[in-house]
């Protein structure tokens, strides 16, 4: 029996119809849906200057702190011909483009503060990225992260004598010493205990509860130390990196970041929660490193309201293949004219930004990153 064009036209129809709606279904509950950072144009916006030895081999890994006129301030991980990482700084009033640079290095790392004591008769050690993957370094300060609270500013950084001996510095400077600067640091002092493998611990730039914040831990669970002062810190125990591995939470095996490296730039307040950026690793793509997002809960933040369905940057420009490969470390960010400004290094070799209107970026994670 032959069907009216008309019927079988309309049952064409209703039967796309039908599809359509499957498909637009399926795409809004995807988890899947992307959100990116849009990288600056002139990226990278520090790279090596070979004329430098202290900073010849590698500038990356910042940290970023804006003052109270508006400036930009990154204090950079720089390495050397001799292999040593030192902090190195830049600033912006434009946050973007930085013509002002240190022709010297501007905290130096000293004995039992990330510079190994020397073994009696051997050679020194010296850079290669291969034998040495931290940066292709083998000891210094390494990857500083900073807050401003109130007129100081406190940096963190990793102290690093030995795969066994990665421990946690802290120091500060004054604010009006950073603007004009006149590099009088605090004498450090270690937060993390000795004979330990400890990374990626940020401040929180603000007292919770009246108390200071630590964030020392990611995973299994956000881990956080409260303390009365920033210039005493018994050292705090944290559960261990897993020798430098990440943390594998299975409960996360159909997500992106199902191996979790830690914490990237301090955590920043916003209205909806404080805005955590963080390394992970995709275990379809386990040479990467990846970079997401997570609200916490502002009165508890070891609470995660939200998190990123899918990495917000992934290492897919040639700089951030050129070095060490498949590497975006996301250290440093600030808000600026509305905008959410992240600095990263790429590839362990340079100093990378990347921006997004702060709140689109809370939005998707409201809508698409519930915590189930």
């Amino acid at each position: 029996m032959n069907l009216p064009l008309n019927t079988v036209l309309l049952s064409f129809i209703i039967v796309l119809v039908l599809y359509a709606i499957i498909f637009w279904h399926r795409l809004a509950k995807s988890p899947k849906k992307q959100y990116v950072l849009v990288r600056y144009q002139e990226n990278p916006v520090i790279s090596p200057l070979p004329h430098r030895d202290w900073e010849s081999q590698g500038t990356f890994n910042p940290a970023a702190v804006m003052d109270d006129e508006g400036k930009v301030h990154l204090l950079y991980r720089a390495i050397g011909r001799d292999g040593l990482s030192r902090i190195g700084y830049a600033s912006s009033r434009s946050g973007r483009r930085f013509d002002d640079r240190s022709t010297y290095p501007v905290y130096e790392p000293s004995p039992g503060f990330g510079m190994p004591e020397p073994t009696p008769g051997a050679p020194m050690p010296y850079y290669d990225i291969e034998i040495h993957p931290s940066g292709g370094g083998w000891g210094g300060a390494e990857d500083p992260r900073a807050v401003r609270i109130d007129d100081t500013v406190y940096m963190t950084y990793t102290a690093f004598e030995g795969w066994n001996d990665m421990r946690i510095a802290l120091t500060s400077i004054s604010l009006e010493d950073l603007k004009k600067k006149r590099w009088r640091w605090k004498r450090p002092i270690l937060i993390s205990p000795p004979r330990t493998r400890s990374k990626n611990w940020v401040i929180f730039p603000g007292k919770i509860g009246g108390k200071y914040a630590i964030l020392h831990g990611i995973a299994p669970k956000i881990s956080i130390a409260y303390v009365d002062s920033l210039s005493v810190v018994p050292p705090i125990r944290s559960s261990p990196d897993h020798g430098g591995r990440g943390y594998h939470d299975p409960t996360r095996d159909k997500y992106w970041d199902a191996w979790v490296r830690g914490a990237g730039a301090p955590p920043v307040k916003t209205k909806k929660g404080w805005l955590l950026i963080y390394h992970a690793i995709d275990q379809k793509e386990p040479s990467k490193y990846k970079v997401g997002a997570m609200l916490l809960d502002l009165k508890d933040p070891t609470k995660v309201l939200y998190r990123a369905p899918a990495p917000i940057l992934s290492p897919d420009m040639p700089y951030e293949n050129d070095g060490k490969p498949g590497i975006v470390y996301a250290s440093g960010s600030i808000i600026k004219d509305g905008k959410l400004i992240v600095y990263y290094g790429g590839g362990d070799k340079h100093v990378c930004a990347a921006e997004t209107p702060l709140d689109p970026l809370l939005d998707w994670l409201v809508k698409y990153g519930k915590v189930r």
